[in-house]
């Protein structure tokens, strides 16, 4: 698998996401370790060690497959690019003027990655990279992990602030902070308000999280991309658009971004799936 050279984001906007979520994720943890757990279990028991241990899996995963997205190379400049001769099925193929090169169906230029993407579903903020053919995998566990440990720490955190500590965190001001956060940042720094941040970001971050799980998941299952016309014509059953995605060991894929899972598709001759999907109608 080819990696990006110049895998760091570009845009002021995808710096900003990149650096929030890559500082924001492992600050998350510590602060569920080192502050909340203790007010609900003892350092020594065993859920408390089990917690933490599933923690730890969850950060690994979130920030591996997160650092996936942005290093796989999943530009149409990665594979060799020969159109099929034959006029029907080369009809989808389309000339990109930026890259000078005829791009394989489902493929798009961006702008700012500056090249052809191949399969390209959006480009992500978050790891400053496009997510197309060949990091969509990686893509699809971040937002899973990011769903379930932002959750998480989100039901841990509601009981520590608004039940184990409601005499602190319980009043007038705390919402005052919650709706102008920038007021508890300027005028009033204390760990207190650090805390309640750290509970906000992860309320949001549980939150978008799950309406871009709701947005994406009905693509991923029909075999379609992002806003992706006709896309019907690549829909070959859940089973086999899940793998297309996920890669042939699906069902082991989701351990580790460091598991081999092969794809079922080049991500360049499209018309196999489409001659596919027309024989099984």
């Amino acid at each position: 698998m080819r990696l990006r050279r110049k895998f760091f984001p570009r845009s002021l906007r995808d710096i900003g996401c990149f650096l929030m979520m890559f500082i924001f994720i492992p600050i998350t943890f510590v602060f569920e370790i080192t502050v909340v757990l203790p007010d609900f279990h003892d350092q020594s028991s065993a859920i408390y060690i089990l917690t933490c241990l599933l923690g730890l899996f969850l950060l690994f995963n979130l920030q591996a497959n997160m650092l996936a997205c942005m290093l796989v190379d999943t530009s149409a400049r990665t594979v060799l690019l020969t159109p099929p001769s034959n006029e029907r099925q080369r009809q989808y193929w389309r000339y990109c003027s930026v890259c000078e090169m005829l791009a394989p169906p489902r493929s798009w230029h961006c702008s700012i990655c500056d090249t052809c993407i191949l399969k390209r579903d959006h480009h992500c903020s978050f790891t400053g990279s496009c997510i197309g053919h060949k990091n969509h995998r990686y893509f699809v566990f971040f937002l899973l992990y990011l769903v379930i440990g932002a959750t998480y720490a989100t039901i841990y955190n509601s009981i520590y602030f608004w039940w184990l500590h409601a005499a602190t965190y319980v009043n007038w001001l705390t919402l005052v902070k919650i709706v102008f956060p920038m007021f508890m940042l300027c005028f009033d720094v204390s760990w207190q308000n650090f805390y309640l941040l750290i509970y906000m970001l992860n309320v949001i971050a549980s939150a978008y999280s799950m309406v871009l799980i709701a947005y994406h998941t009905p693509y991923i299952m029909r075999g379609a991309k992002d806003c992706e016309k006709h896309a019907q014509r690549y829909d070959q059953g859940v089973r086999r658009n899940l793998v297309t995605v996920l890669g042939k060991r699906m069902k082991l894929a989701w351990l580790s971004p460091f598991v081999e899972s092969e794809l079922p598709h080049d991500g360049v001759h499209w018309e196999n799936v489409m001659d596919d999907t027309e024989k099984h109608r």
